[in-house]
Formats: structure tokens, C-alpha cells, sequence
């Protein structure tokens, strides 16, 4: 049954017009299975705003509505506050005054709540309004990812010093690892760094810390966990090893593994690595969408660009390198060039280390070194199976160029990677290994070299004044002269106060034409084929392909600056 609380509060919800009787009925059906507060279901449905609701609930009832957000809260009054308490009753102590603890709550005539936290503290306690969102990342954010489950392990387990002396012992390992506390814990560090929108998790363990970092959008940030987790290291390691398949028991030697893992309804592929440190065991998680990827259009190329790369990519034979360090988005380049060729008439074979998306009707193939399956042993028996397209992951050395190479001369078309700076240095690198200048000249079609930058974020986009150091940069770009306002983020919570939500790429896609064919032929210079390229007007430098998106306000000056601080611009 309905509390009359709840009733008394959807009748005068209904009287200021802000939901309808059946609205109302809906709402009180589905808290009968959650349980939340009136005004907390009817938010979560969408018939109404918090805003609204609670600014009412605060005219009508006489009580305080508090935006936590706005709040610095001083750690002495957290304190007073158990995480356990906290995380149970969906509270947070905003202040203390007159011997009273204040206390943010969603429904603040919840008086067996408060009488249950009054006896639980043994002090008097207030409660004021606050929306379940605000006080959920209160608690997040003042006493740390998982803190209430520490805390729990920590009292339930052993006092702290046996803690310490239980972490060396692989039997009291084992069974931790398996404890429903533990896992909970690991499911919510998980749960965090795919709600923060992280690419990758860092476990990393240090003389009297385990540090926690998250990737996001390309920049690492600590993430607050309390400081007890340094206690469960070994335990967490793990669980994480039980969860992706790996030995336990081998802390001397670097494991990969994977696990395949559902969050609100979205399947993840998590790819893991444990490295043996001074301290420790160190973890890495790099978090995959299970097949999502980007198209062709949506990887941020310009239109120019596009065109070029769409032209090449439907040849019978060549070779297409995608050139960038480490996470500079190559794979996600290859992975949107294949899936706009693939079709029942082509046979499409891949070998990469590690399988990151599986495509529909391509056959890929995952490297495996310690039975001498590698690059250049699987690429050597998928000719033949008839391939008509092959994409290689990375070309690390002379015998996987020269077949791949070889390859593309004899009617293959070929993708693969190189890490390089940019992409006329792709060339260099190839002849470096020991390839012929004639068969680079003769196979190579396209180059390709990207970096991600991230990108403004739309809530808190405000337009800015370029300076004059930005209009000296772009001043060979095509650009209305008039047009120099450009963009940049203020910092909100929606972007974590960095200015910046989500990132997209920038290239420099340098076509192979005969001019560049004769300059490999004769072992020109990176720079000099670089300049040939710009010169022929077909490609633009990495540096004035992010300025551009500068002007379209999609990044800043300062990003592009930050990836692209490598590169020399050729001078005219």
C-alpha cells in the first residue's frame, strides 16, 4: 500500500499542474517495486523535473531544498557519517550545527529513517531535501568508489595489520578473491569507469597506496577510493585474473586476458594485462564496446579526405598504412575502412594482436607468439585462402613488410599500421627495415596519419576571441577572415570541469602520386615528400587539419597544440 505521505504529495503535485492523476498512478505502481521515494519515481519515469518537484515539496512542507553540487562539505562532517550509513539510506551530512547533524535526504518525512539514524549515530539529526542524483554522487565523490563495501570488508574480516599479513598468502587469496564483497567491489569499479565513459583502468600499486586511474578521453585522472583498498590489492588482482581466465597463482610473469561483461544494457569486451611490479601485480583494463565501431563518416575526416580514402579503398591491390603512436585511434580507422568494402563479394582476412571488434563476414585471425603464431606466419598461409582484401595489425619488422608488401603487388589490396609520427614517415620506417625503395614506390597507395583530440563540450561551449598566434597559424588555410571567433569550454560537472566531453581525429592523408613515387624511388627525405604532398595541394599537415577544426569550433587551440607538438611544418 501507498504511505499517505506519498499520496498527500501526489495530490498537490496533481493541484500545481505538474503531473497528471494517471501519471500519479503510474508512479505510486512502480514504487511498489522499487521502493524509492514519490518524487524520486516520478523523475526517473520523466513526468516531471527534479527542479519542479522538489522546489514545491519544499514551499508546501516548509523544508530546506539543498542543491548539494553547490556545497563544499567539510571531511570533519563526513566523518561523523559511516559509508555503510550513507550508502544504505541514500544520505549525506551536509552540516552541523547546535549539536544537530544535517542531513540531505530524498524524503525528509521518512521519520522511521531518521529515527533509525538518530539511534545509529547517537546524536540528533536533521533531514533536508535533496535529489537521489546529487546525494549518489555526494557519496561518490567525498567517500570514494566502493567505500561502503571497504569498509564492510574491513570491519567484517580482520582487524588491519592481519589484513596485511593475509595478503601474502595465495590459500587467503584465493578465498577473498571469491567473496561476495570483493566482487561486488571490482563490479563497481567497473560499473564507475563505464558510467565515467574511461577507455581504460589502471590498477597500479605503489609502497602504501594502490592508486586508481581512469582514461578518459585520452587524459588519465585519479579516481577517489579510500585508502583501505591497499588491504585487498592481491584479493582484487584476483578476481579480475578469475574473471578473464587467467592464472592466480603466477604473480612472476605478464598475463593478457579478456572478459565479456553487460552494464545497463550495453555488452563490453574488456581486454586485460597484469604486469609483475616491485610492489606488486599491476592491471591494466582497456574497455571495448562488443561490436561498435565508427564508419567511415563518422571517424572525423574531412570531406576531401574522405573522398581520397574512399577512392583508394575500392582498388583491386596496394598497400593503405594507418601511422599513429599507441590509442591514436589506427585500429578504429582500419576497422571503418574494412566494414565499407566488406560485401559477399569480397573475402576479407585479418590477423591482429588482439581481436578488438568482431566483423560480420570477415575472417580474423588473433596472434599467438608463444606457439610461433605471428605476423608474419599467419599472413604467410592466409594467401592461401584467397583473400581478396587482407588487413595486417602492425608491421613490426622486415619480414612482415616484404610478404605484406609482396602481397599487395600480386593483387591484394593490404591495410596495416606502422608508429610513426606522421605520414611520410611511414616511408622512411620501411626502408629502414631493409625494404627495396622500388617495391614501397611500386605497392604503397595511401598514407594515412591521425591523432584524437578531444572535443568542447556542448553544455559549457562558450565562443572566445582568437588570438593572434592562432590567426598566424592558420593563415595559409582557406578561411573567412572575418570569421575569428573560435570556441572553448567554460568546465562543467557534465565534462568533469576539463572543458572537453568525447574526442574525435585528425589526419594527414598523403596520396601516392607519381612525383611521390620517383621521390621514394630516390630516397627523398620525409620532410621533402611531406612538402611535395602539400605542395600538390592533396593533403593537408596533421597540425592545420586540427586548426581547421579549431575554426569549426569542434576543439581548441590548446588540444591541437597538445597532440600535435611533434610535428615541424614544412616552410614555404
Amino acid at each position: 500500500m501507498p504511505q499517505k505521505n506519498d499520496i498527500l504529495i501526489g495530490d498537490l503535485l496533481i493541484k500545481e499542474g505538474i503531473i497528471t492523476p494517471r501519471q500519479l498512478e503510474i508512479g505510486l505502481i512502480e514504487q511498489k517495486k522499487t521502493k524509492d521515494f514519490i518524487c524520486t519515481t516520478l523523475v526517473k519515469l520523466g513526468f516531471a523535473t527534479e527542479d519542479k518537484v522538489f522546489s514545491l515539496l519544499s514551499r508546501q512542507l516548509n523544508l530546506p531544498y539543498v542543491k548539494i553540487k553547490d556545497k563544499d562539505i567539510e571531511q570533519l562532517i563526513i566523518q561523523k557519517v559511516p559509508a555503510k550509513f550513507a550508502s544504505h539510506y541514500k544520505i549525506i551530512p551536509i552540516d552541523y550545527k547546535d549539536n544537530t547533524l544535517v542531513i540531505a535526504m530524498t524524503d525528509p518525512l521518512d521519520i522511521r529513517t531518521l529515527d533509525d539514524i538518530r539511534l545509529l549515530l547517537g546524536i540528533e539529526v536533521k533531514g533536508v531535501l535533496a535529489s537521489e542524483e546529487e546525494i549518489r554522487e555526494a557519496i561518490r565523490k567525498y567517500y570514494g568508489v566502493g567505500a561502503e563495501t571497504l569498509e564492510k570488508m574491513v570491519s567484517e574480516k580482520m582487524p588491519e595489520e592481519e589484513l596485511e599479513k593475509a595478503s601474502a598468502k595465495i590459500e587467503d587469496i584465493e578465498v577473498m578473491a571469491e567473496d561476495a564483497s570483493i566482487i561486488k567491489f571490482v563490479n563497481q569499479i567497473l560499473s564507475e569507469a563505464v558510467k565515467d565513459r574511461a577507455t581504460d583502468i589502471h590498477l597500479e600499486p605503489f609502497q602504501d597506496e594502490l592508486r586508481t586511474r581512469f582514461r578518459i578521453d585520452g587524459m588519465l585522472y585519479d579516481i577517489n577510493i579510500p585508502e583501505t583498498i591497499k588491504y585487498f590489492h592481491p584479493a582484487i588482482v584476483s578476481r579480475i585474473k578469475i574473471m578473464s581466465g587467467l592464472n592466480i597463482a603466477e604473480r612472476r610473469l605478464p598475463q593478457d586476458g579478456r572478459i565479456k561483461i553487460k552494464v545497463a544494457d550495453q555488452e563490453l569486451d574488456l581486454r586485460v594485462s597484469t604486469i609483475p611490479t616491485v610492489f606488486g601485480e599491476a592491471v591494466q583494463i582497456r574497455i571495448l564496446s562488443s561490436g561498435q565501431f565508427l564508419e567511415l563518416e563518422k571517424i572525423g575526416l574531412s570531406d576531401d579526405d574522405r573522398k581520397i580514402i574512399e577512392t583508394v579503398i575500392q582498388k583491386p591491390h596496394g598497400i593503405i598504412f594507418v601511422t599513429g603512436p599507441t590509442g591514436s585511434g589506427k585500429s578504429t580507422t582500419l576497422y571503418a575502412c574494412l566494414a565499407k568494402i566488406n560485401s559477399a563479394e569480397v573475402k576479407i582476412i585479418t590477423i591482429e594482436d588482439p581481436v578488438e571488434y568482431q566483423l560480420r563476414g570477415v575472417n580474423q585471425i588473433q596472434v599467438n607468439p608463444l606457439i610461433g603464431l605471428d605476423f608474419a606466419t599467419a599472413l604467410r598461409h592466409i594467401l592461401r585462402h584467397d583473400p581478396d582484401v587482407m588487413m595486417v595489425g602492425e608491421v613490426r619488422d622486415y619480414e612482415t613488410a616484404e610478404i605484406a608488401i609482396r602481397s599487395a603487388l600480386t593483387g591484394h589490396l593490404v591495410f596495416s599500421t606502422l608508429h610513426t609520427n606522421d605520414a611520410a614517415g611511414a616511408i622512411t620506417r620501411l626502408l629502414d627495415m631493409g625494404i627495396e625503395p622500388f617495391l614501397v614506390a611500386s605497392s604503397l597507395e595511401c598514407l594515412i596519419a591521425q591523432r584524437l583530440v578531444r572535443v568542447i563540450c556542448p553544455k559549457c561551449k562558450v565562443p572566445v576571441k582568437a588570438k593572434k598566434e592562432i590567426l598566424d597559424q592558420i593563415k595559409d588555410i582557406k578561411f573567412d577572415p572575418a570569421a575569428t571567433e573560435i570556441y572553448e569550454g567554460k568546465g562543467c560537472e557534465e565534462c568533469r570541469f576539463t572543458g572537453y566531453r568525447g574526442r574525435t581525429s585528425i589526419h594527414e592523408v598523403l596520396l601516392v602520386t607519381d612525383q611521390i613515387r620517383e621521390m621514394i624511388i630516390s630516397r627523398a627525405s620525409s620532410q621533402q615528400i611531406k612538402q611535395k604532398a602539400i605542395s600538390q595541394g592533396h593533403m593537408l599537415s596533421l597540425r592545420h587539419s586540427g586548426l581547421l577544426k579549431v575554426l569549426q569550433g569542434i576543439t581548441t587551440f590548446t588540444e591541437v597544440i597538445r597532440v600535435t607538438q611533434q610535428e615541424e611544418l614544412p616552410e614555404d
